[in-house]
């Protein structure tokens, strides 16, 4: 009866010892919608979802993607609410809870005008005294107030400012290119040739895993990311989504 005790003993250790292995191989990660990186209406959620998926299967883990507002990502993923964010901007205040892992995808900002507008835009300052649409609450890293006379048109989604650059009320939108290629395919695919990419060059905006300083393993899942991320990269996986998207919305370059 002892041996028997014992043994059902070990089995239970095992078995919690195994449950408590594959929880720590999971994880609940937040994100904001934002199109095409992010929206439950998107096959696979989207783009950035789908290569987090990618990267952490490749890495062993099983992921949870939950789309919400921004604040409320941000805070539950500061809270331990949920193990992290699963496509975050770098912030200085952020690491103080985050660990953010290696870049996994770029964002690359472009500013639009007008095809019928024949002139050449180089550089921010010759934006100077322009119109300028900008989304509310969107960090794009631009010191706009270097450009004198600049004046910012904000509105809180992108295609109210295409539609502005459209109808002329203002002289120049600037956007994510993914975004904007999305925008124009999902509302505005007629209208699509009246804009056109300045060869004004901004800096791009990098996306990160970021986990949750409140996850005790969490250097490790960051490490398992990372190594993981090379790997996909390496043997075509990465670049084959990419391009999956790429062609899914075809526009502006």
């Amino acid at each position: 009866m002892i041996r028997a005790a014992l043994a059902s003993l070990l089995i239970l250790s095992g078995f919690l010892l195994s449950s408590t292995a594959l929880a720590d191989r999971s994880l609940r990660l937040m994100t904001n919608a934002s199109p095409p990186y992010a929206d439950v209406k998107l096959p696979e959620q989207g783009i950035a979802p789908e290569l987090v998926r990618a990267v952490f299967d490749n890495a062993g883990y099983s992921v949870e993607i939950s789309i919400e507002n921004w604040s409320r990502a941000v805070e539950g993923a500061r809270l331990g609410v949920y193990d992290g964010l699963a496509a975050a901007w770098y912030s200085e205040e952020r690491a103080g809870s985050l660990l953010f892992s290696e870049p996994y995808l770029e964002s690359e900002l472009v500013i639009l005008k007008r095809r019928a507008d024949t002139r050449h835009y180089d550089s921010l300052s010759d934006l100077s005294g322009a119109r300028l649409g900008v989304r509310t609450d969107y960090a794009y890293g631009v010191d706009f107030s270097s450009v004198p006379g600049l004046v910012l048109v904000r509105e809180n989604h992108l295609i109210q400012n295409l539609l502005r650059l459209q109808n002329g009320s203002v002289d120049f939108v600037i956007g994510d290119l993914r975004t904007v290629n999305q925008q124009l395919h999902e509302y505005m695919k007629d209208s699509a040739s009246k804009f056109t990419v300045t060869k004004i060059k901004l800096a791009p905006v990098a996306r990160h895993v970021a986990i949750s300083h409140l996850r005790e393993d969490h250097k490790t899942v960051v490490a398992d990311f990372n190594k993981a991320l090379a790997a996909l990269r390496a043997d075509g996986t990465y670049d084959a989504i990419l391009k999956k998207w790429r062609e899914r919305y075809r526009g502006l370059n």
